[in-house]
This record gives C-alpha cells, structure tokens and sequence, in this order.
C-alpha cells in the first residue's frame, strides 16, 4: 500500500490523501492537481497561494451545483456537493500559512458549507459548544441509533486537523455502527477554537478533556461509566494523557502514537522525518500562542508521555503505521512498554500486508477506522456484528 504521490513533495501528497480518504472524488482531485504540479516543485511552502486558487474554485463550482440542485428540491444530492465543497475549502485553508490573504475567508465559507450540508442531507451530526475556564470547544455529536443510554468516543484533532475533518475519517459513523456515540472536538489549538476564538493549544489535554465529560454527563442518551477517548496523530498524545489524568475514562486508543512530541520538535530542526504542514514552524507558534521559537520550545518542552502512560488503568489501545514518516514507529513501542498498569493493552502496527502504513493510515484509513472501532465496541460494550 503506497501514498497516492501526484506533487514531488510529502507535504502536499499528505494533504491530497487525507482530501481523498475524505471523500474528494478522485476526477475532481486529479483536475485540481494537474495545473499546480509545477508550483509543488518549488518546495512544500511557496506554491500554497496557487494550491488555494485551485481547490477555492473548484468548490466554488460545486456551490453553484449545489444551490442549482436545492432550486430543484433536490436536497440530498445538493448536501453532496456541499460536503465535498466543505472538503476542498478546508484543505485549501489548511495548507496556508498563518495570516495568507484569503485564508479567513476560505475557512468562513467552508463552515457554511458544512453546515448547509449537515441541514439538507439531515446528516447525523450536531454542532454543540462545550464550556471551557476560557471560552469554549467547538464539536460535532453522532449519537448512535437507540433507546437509553449508550456509550460515546470523545475523538480530538492533532497539530493541524479540525473536526470536520475528524467527521470525514468516518470514525464516528463506524462506531454508530456499533452502537457508539461520538464527540468530534475542536480543542484549543486547533479548528475553530484557534481561528475563531484564539485560543491556543494546552498540552495538560486533560483540562479539556474533563470539560467534555463534564458536558457528556449531562446528556440523557450518554452512559457516563462508558465513555472512551481517542485522537488521531498529535491527538495520539492528548488521548492518553487525557486518560491518565482523567479517571471517569473508561478507555483509551490512539490512530498514531505521539508519544515524545518535545523530542520530535528537536528531530524536525534537524529535518529529520517529514513535517505536516506547509509553513510549519510558523503554525506550531500560532497554534501555541508563542511569540518566537524559544517561547514554543518552552511550551511544548514537557509534551512527552514518558511517566504519564504508567498512571493509565483502563483498556487502552496503540495504533500505528510502520512506515510512518512523520512520527517514528518506535514511538508505539515506547508507549505500549510503558502501559503497565492498563488492564488490557493492546499494540497493533499496520503493515504492507493490509495497508495503513503511512502517518495516521492517510494511504488506506479504513483499517485503522474499523480497529479502533472494534475496540471501543470491545471495551465500552458496543457491538462488532
């Protein structure tokens, strides 16, 4: 299982899978691609005016699609055409750098999008806002079909995501399957907490974790003794200390484990591995709130789960691919090891055999998608047939 690799940098690659994986319809990608390749060549960051061109005005011809089809009374297939408009929108806003022209704009007509889509399609999501000690969390809520009260995932973003993209990972819809509830968050430091608010990552991810059981609480459709946290990619080290520190968690996984992000900090200045994002060291200081590089550093000095990975106590599950190119496998190994009072543990590295092998499975996410699902059917009493 390879990366689909139209662009001569990882970097834009990444951003094209994940559109895929998403729902990007592969014609519609192919013609949005085909006029940059080019512009990719001069490096991951100088052409992402020209990659925002393209994919702006592709979205911009599935509005008017879209709102032809709505004239027509043609709701559902108008919500289709949203979604992907939503997708491409987002993708374009989330390849520039921090304060590009247009950039505000693109990420306020995404939203619409998004949401316009979730109306017509009656898409089983809900936009909520979650209390924060300082403004609040921005998430989107799939409750699983039945009566009484079921169990729910809290599922956050890492460095770059936003929850939209973690409804598209089609998580939250597998987890429905098996009788689970999802809580997709835009923690502080990412999405709409960031763009909107201002408010930037807190590495005690507990804090904001806490907040949102405090709201499942208070929900008459959640069992508040199964709920279970996971993240995807740098959410790989929010999850599990949320986990540790926060007790009424009663499981854990993560899609790719992050277990020193401090220490990988230290390997991108020494560009070893590939990093996320264009304009990298631009959006970690945004997205933390840091002035400079050295205030960043200070920030995010302690994000390592060396100590924190022994204090977990319920089931906890590690994913990873093992060509990942972003964050070394042995960072699985290291935070399995290190699970030692868990009451089940689980490691499971994706390999060529199934595929998933790339950063977060952005080659192939159904397999990591249905194993976290299982698990979470497994251990907070869900269903997987």
């Amino acid at each position: 299982m390879a990366l689909f690799e139209p662009f001569p940098n990882y970097i834009w690659n990444l951003s094209v899978a994940i559109a895929m994986e998403s729902g990007g319809q592969i014609g519609e990608i192919v013609d949005m691609c085909q006029p940059i390749r080019d512009a990719a060549a001069s490096g991951a960051d100088a052409g992402t005016p020209q990659f925002m061109a393209q994919w702006v005005a592709m979205a911009d011809k599935l509005l008017a699609l879209a709102a032809e089809d709505e004239q027509r009374g043609r709701a559902f297939s108008a919500s289709n055409k949203l979604e992907r408009a939503a997708l491409y929108l987002f993708t374009a806003e989330r390849m520039q750098g921090h304060g590009h022209p247009g950039r505000r704009e693109t990420y306020a007509k995404a939203r619409e999008a998004f949401d316009r889509s979730t109306l017509l399609g009656k898409i089983d999501r809900e936009r909520v806002e979650i209390p924060l000690s300082s403004g609040t969390m921005p998430a989107l809520y799939t409750r699983a079909a039945g009566e009484g009260r079921r169990p729910v995932v809290v599922y956050c973003n890492g460095l770059d995501s936003c929850k939209e993209l973690l409804y598209w990972s089609r998580l939250p819809e597998a987890l429905a399957r098996r009788g689970i509830s999802t809580l997709c968050v835009d923690q502080p430091g990412s999405g709409e907490a960031l763009r909107l608010q201002g408010l930037p990552v807190d590495p005690h991810s507990e804090h904001w974790a806490s907040s949102a059981v405090d709201w499942l609480e208070q929900q008459d459709d959640v069992d508040p003794d199964r709920v279970g946290m996971t993240g995807i990619s740098l959410g790989g080290h929010f999850a599990p200390r949320a986990v540790a520190h926060e007790p009424r968690f009663a499981s854990g996984a993560v899609w790719g484990a992050n277990h020193d992000w401090a220490e990988v900090q230290q390997k991108r200045l020494r560009r070893e591995g590939e990093n996320p994002v264009p304009h990298y060291w631009a959006h970690v200081m945004w997205a933390f709130g840091a002035s400079d590089m050295d205030e960043f550093h200070e920030k995010s000095r302690d994000m390592t789960l060396d100590g924190v990975m022994e204090r977990i106590r319920v089931p906890f599950l590690v994913t990873h691919g093992e060509k990942d190119r972003q964050i070394s496998v042995d960072y699985a190994h290291r935070s399995f090891d290190q699970l030692t009072n868990s009451l089940r543990r689980e490691l499971k590295l994706f390999t060529a055999r199934e595929g998933g092998v790339e950063h977060v499975g952005a080659d192939n996410m159904a397999y990591g998608r249905d194993y976290i699902a299982d698990w979470f059917a497994d251990t907070l009493g869900g269903r997987t047939a």
